[in-house]
């Protein structure tokens, strides 16, 4: 495909960075543009309700919190009230340094301990007990971003999920299927595991796909909010009593593992706060990529990648799309950040996180010298910001090494993006981190618990010679390293793109992709989404690159005789985006088919 031509009839690729033209998008057909509004997720359901939230004159925002509450009913073994994330608002007429990124991620208990999770136990068992529970910030994170920017009331908005969970709904493929998952089917008598298996496991057996799923438990939670707003959830005192069961349900844990019991108090769960935070930004080929900030490392991530890359002319020459060098030097980009991100990212208010550093030019072209196309390099470590950006109080010991994928992050997030009429955009990731959180469902009250905490590193890392940060170690408040972050992309100011994705270290592989395909590739927006991926999250000398079919098997040969080792995978990520056109104001969404997906726009 030749550079500037698009993927698919009828709806183009971005506008091109020196040359703007929109001219000739069409108003129907395959890939139709809107100009009212679009709502990308990973259940149509979802998006339907967003989609009505927006023809009923609600803004972005709005629409964007009753998808939240609509996935937990009809996608809950990946999100809902128990879990955290990251939403990025952009408002028409802002620049995209005015764009903000509410934080709404997990937080440790005051009462953990940084070696909390340095046992024998396996990762499964560790992530499936109480202690693995974080304070859940979904809900006071859909709260501020409503009082904030929103039009609607919080019971309004929740009417849609009320409804849904107390009528029913029809079991999408991907929730029957997922039902069969080891997750439901632990320690068997235990009431606070058995919660989870009643509602999608009756009986012993999985559910099947059409069947229709009421969740009682659930609706009635739901009322109680939008009854008595966000302390019905967060206050142990008040007469709802959710506060109270979230902390009796997370003192659970397996059999194996006695010491698995949780930590949270009702002390840590009233005073959760959101952060709000200013995004990161980059120049790139004529375009700003606007990102997720620490602790999300898949922001600082994706901008080194690009910044890695800039210098190569990806698009054309021999780095067209799949080519043996386009690959190869993704490659070596992604040993390269992920080798900084072990290092240097975790929660900026309780560690060191040289951000400023790790993006400051200078230090990425440095990191750039040592990717030759055609060339992979034998070892890859992490680099050394303090040498460009020299911290407050600067020194000089010498860098870890660090041991390469000391935590484990769950891939069953989910992320939808939302635009309305007037150009107002939200992009969010929302996770219980993996496949049905802990396992634990609040007994009586129908949602499932985050197991975000296994997200820090296993076991404490600082040290001050050999010097590591420690950026990513356990400690009481602390928010986890995530790889979930949300995206824009702006060209002169003006927003032409909002997107994310799922999928645990494999988001940051994704959206790097995504948005070469957009920017360099010319692809459209259904083409950057479809096209086959790889990704690659470790600098080990060993690692694996995780790859999907459709990539030359030539191509493959070749970068196996330099080095690099692959490992077949169905899917890596599942990106939700929408793109507008300044021009024209057409409007364009996608849903990635690597799940069901659902777009629904306003023409």
């Amino acid at each position: 495909m030749a550079a500037g031509e698009s993927a698919e009839a009828g709806e183009p690729p971005l506008p091109d960075a020196w040359l703007p033209d929109d001219a000739g998008a069409p108003l129907a057909g395959p890939n139709p543009a809107f100009h009212g509004g679009v709502v990308t997720t990973t259940e149509p359901l979802a998006a339907e309700v967003g989609a009505s939230i927006l023809a009923a004159g609600g803004n972005a925002v709005d629409a964007a919190v009753a998808v939240q509450f609509m996935l937990n009913v009809v996608e809950p073994q990946s999100s809902g009230i128990g879990g955290g994330g990251f939403m990025m608002i952009h408002l028409a007429g802002w620049e995209p340094d005015e764009t903000v990124v509410i934080d709404f991620r997990e937080t440790a208990p005051a009462a953990v301990t940084p070696t909390m999770f340095a046992t024998d136990h396996s990762h499964d068992v560790k992530s499936s007990s109480g202690y693995a529970v974080g304070v859940p910030g979904a809900l006071k994170g859909m709260a501020h971003a409503l009082e904030t920017y929103g039009t609607r009331s919080l019971g309004e908005l929740l009417d849609p999920a009320i409804a849904a969970a107390a009528d029913g709904f029809e079991v999408s493929l991907r929730l029957a299927e997922e039902t069969g998952s080891s997750r439901l089917k632990l320690e068997a008598g235990d009431a606070a595991y058995d919660a989870a298996r009643a509602v999608f496991r009756p009986g012993g057996k999985r559910l099947d796909e059409g069947e229709v799923l009421t969740q009682p438990a659930l609706a009635r939670t739901f009322e109680l909010i939008r009854q008595h707003g966000i302390d019905a959830f967060y206050d142990c005192e008040h007469p709802a009593g959710i506060a109270e069961a979230i902390v009796a349900t997370q003192r659970a844990t397996r059999a194996s593992n006695a010491g698995g019991r949780g930590r949270m108090s009702c002390g840590d769960l009233e005073s959760y706060e959101v952060r709000v935070r200013r995004p990161l930004i980059r120049s790139y080929h004529g375009y700003e990529v606007v990102t997720t900030p620490p602790p999300s490392s898949g922001g600082v991530a994706v901008l080194q990648m690009l910044g890695m890359l800039e210098r190569f002319e990806i698009g054309s020459g021999g780095f067209r799309f799949g080519a043996t060098n386009t690959l190869g030097v993704m490659m070596e980009a992604m040993r390269l950040a992920f080798a900084d991100r072990a290092m240097w990212l975790g929660d900026p208010d309780f560690a060191y996180v040289p951000t400023t550093g790790l993006l400051n030019r200078t230090y990425v072209q440095s990191r750039s010298a040592l990717i030759s196309a055609g060339q992979r390099r034998a070892s890859v470590s992490a680099g050394d910001p303090r040498l460009i950006l020299p911290p407050p109080v600067a020194t000089a010991k010498k860098l870890a090494r660090p041991e390469w994928g000391q935590e484990v992050e769950g891939a069953d997030t989910t992320h939808f993006t939302v635009i309305d009429g007037q150009g107002n955009a939200v992009s969010v990731s929302s996770t219980i981190e993996r496949l049905w959180g802990t396992g634990l469902m609040v007994e009586g009250y129908g949602f499932m618990l985050n197991n975000q905490l296994t997200s820090f590193n296993d076991a404490p890392a600082a040290s001050t010679s050999p010097y590591d940060p420690g950026s990513n170690d356990l400690a009481a408040g602390k928010r986890p390293r995530a790889s979930i972050s949300p995206m824009m992309v702006f060209l002169d100011g003006e927003l032409v793109a909002a997107y994310g994705s799922p999928g645990g270290t494999g988001i940051i592989s994704a959206l790097l992709q995504v948005t070469l395909n957009l920017i360099d590739h010319r692809r459209s927006l259904k083409a950057s989404i479809t096209s086959p991926r790889i990704a690659l999250d470790s600098a080990g000398s060993s690692a694996d690159t995780d790859i999907e079919e459709g990539f030359s098997s030539a191509v493959r040969a070749e970068l196996a005789d330099i080095g690099y080792r692959f490992a077949d995978v169905s899917d890596i990520g599942a990106v939700q985006a929408v793109v507008r056109y300044p021009r024209s104001g057409n409007q364009y969404g996608a849903a990635d088919p690597r799940r069901i997906g659902g777009v629904a726009g306003l023409p």
